[in-house]
């Protein structure tokens, strides 16, 4: 099958607006846009990096093939100076990303473009497609990682997902966030994520009996033997012939059984009792899996409640990020060129939440270098340098009074150059290495920044010299 072109993936007003900036002589004016967010999900802490690499693919692959010339000139909208401009359209932007798997807060520009204006508004739709769906996907996974303490969670939710394209790239951004591996095999297949899967109800149903049922799965699959026990009664039928199929077919042949799994009725009971069941029948190593609906929440509620459940397979509350579905990423002009010097741009609002942070910036974050705690960040511009030899003092963009001087400290740039020019000039790492980067990412937050309800809120602060353009910017404007 013929890879999909999605060039034309984008909002129609990019379409007429590039006209109308080419009828303009804007053409190759530089603009300067922000990726952003406003909130975490699920009123969270912290959220999640995720997308750039199906983001750099996009960028590479950009072109206009002749049946979209013609779409847009039948529309009677566009010039054929314009249509002739895409006909040979080639992407010149510098891109700078925060890579995938780091923790990102609100406020904070987590992709820079820069280039021609045309092309760096016309990618907006795209840009912000693929980051916030992923990291929508990579934040809900981890929390309902972090609620399973140290227990395995499988993403399993395919079939629930909004569309193909978001049960593979969702399954990837659950990886990231933490999951084990997922239900979705085409993942696998592209990206290395650990297909996991067993039987369906319907493999119980097909066959005289349950036993039997089970007995014909373990001839078939001795060395990786895993029974979904609820299909009728999990305490009376279900454990029971597990067990005997455990002794009859499994363990005849020199193996172990992998596990039980249960998707229905009362995790936290049915779990405290196959456990003791499986235990007196000599299979203590026999692992229990719990699926059903699961998300944080629930997970965290069994197993404060002494739930005996050693691994999580969660589908559409994790795919679908069902609690709060929309990651809700913006994308904004921050500054523009002029005989080569930068102006910067903002947007004014009544809702004080929704005025942006002018001019080219650069995002800074603070490790305490005796914890290597992540202490907070700060937006700068970007050629500002920030001096670990001596104390910094963070200050509140709102409430000014409200000061903290830092020392010890040590100060990291988070974004990195993606594209110069329009060349590619990040090496993408393996996703197996960005998921163990997330963890660490993770690791470098006290506790009170991870908690599920009321979170300490982390810090992101503007450096006196960013404040105070913003500050001249506004009063220019008003």
């Amino acid at each position: 099958m013929d890879k999909l072109n999605l060039t034309m993936l984008t909002d129609f007003y990019e379409l007429t607006m590039a006209n109308g900036y080419l009828q303009n002589g804007m053409k190759d004016k530089i603009a300067y846009f922000d990726m952003f967010f406003r909130k975490v999900p699920d009123n969270g802490g912290f959220a999640i990096m995720a997308g750039v690499e199906q983001l750099i693919q996009y960028l590479q692959d950009l072109k206009f093939d002749d049946q979209d010339i013609k779409y847009l000139r039948s529309k009677g909208l566009f010039s054929e100076e314009f249509l002739h401009y895409l006909k040979n359209f080639k992407f010149s932007c510098d891109v700078w990303a925060i890579p995938e798997g780091t923790v990102i807060f609100p406020n904070e520009p987590i992709l820079i473009v820069r280039g021609p204006v045309i092309e760096a508004q016309f990618i907006e739709t795209m840009v912000l497609l693929t980051i916030n769906h992923q990291s929508l996907i990579a934040t809900k996974a981890n929390r309902i990682v972090r609620a399973a303490q140290g227990r395995a969670v499988m993403e399993f939710g395919s079939r629930r997902a909004h569309s193909y394209d978001a049960a593979i790239y969702g399954a990837r951004a659950a990886y990231i966030g933490g999951c084990v591996g997922t239900s979705c095999t085409i993942t696998e297949e592209e990206f290395a994520v650990p297909a996991l899967g067993t039987m369906a109800h319907s493999w119980v149903q097909m066959f005289p009996n349950e036993l039997d049922a089970f007995r014909a799965y373990a001839r078939t699959y001795p060395a990786d033997c895993t029974f979904l026990v609820d299909t009728y009664n999990v305490l009376k039928s279900g454990i029971p012939n597990a067990i005997k199929a455990f002794n009859e077919e499994v363990v005849p042949r020199g193996f172990r059984p992998r596990g039980v799994r249960i998707d229905s009725g009362d995790i936290t009971y049915l779990s405290q009792e196959s456990r003791k069941m499986l235990d007196e029948a000599g299979f203590a190593d026999c692992k229990i899996v719990a699926s059903n609906s699961l998300d944080e929440f629930i997970i965290k509620d069994i197993l404060i409640q002494g739930a005996q459940v050693d691994l999580f397979g969660v589908g559409e509350r994790l795919i679908t990020s069902k609690s709060d579905s929309v990651f809700g990423g913006v994308y904004k002009l921050a500054a523009i060129e002029e005989n080569g010097e930068i102006i910067p741009k903002m947007k004014l609002s009544e809702n004080v939440e929704k005025i942006t942070n002018p001019g080219f910036k650069e995002v800074w974050r603070f490790f305490d270098k005796g914890s290597s705690k992540a202490i907070a960040d700060v937006l700068t511009e970007k050629n500002e340098i920030i001096d670990e030899n001596m104390p910094y003092e963070f200050f509140d963009p709102r409430d000014t009074w409200k000061k903290k001087a830092v020392s010890n400290f040590r100060a990291k740039r988070l974004l990195t150059m993606i594209f110069d020019k329009g060349v590619c000039v990040y090496e993408i790492p393996k996703l197996a290495d960005i998921k163990c980067y997330c963890k660490d990412q993770v690791d470098t937050l006290w506790d009170e920044v991870k908690r599920f309800d009321n979170p300490h809120i982390y810090y992101v602060d503007l450096s006196k010299s960013l404040w105070e353009m913003k500050d001249r910017l506004i009063k220019s404007i008003l």
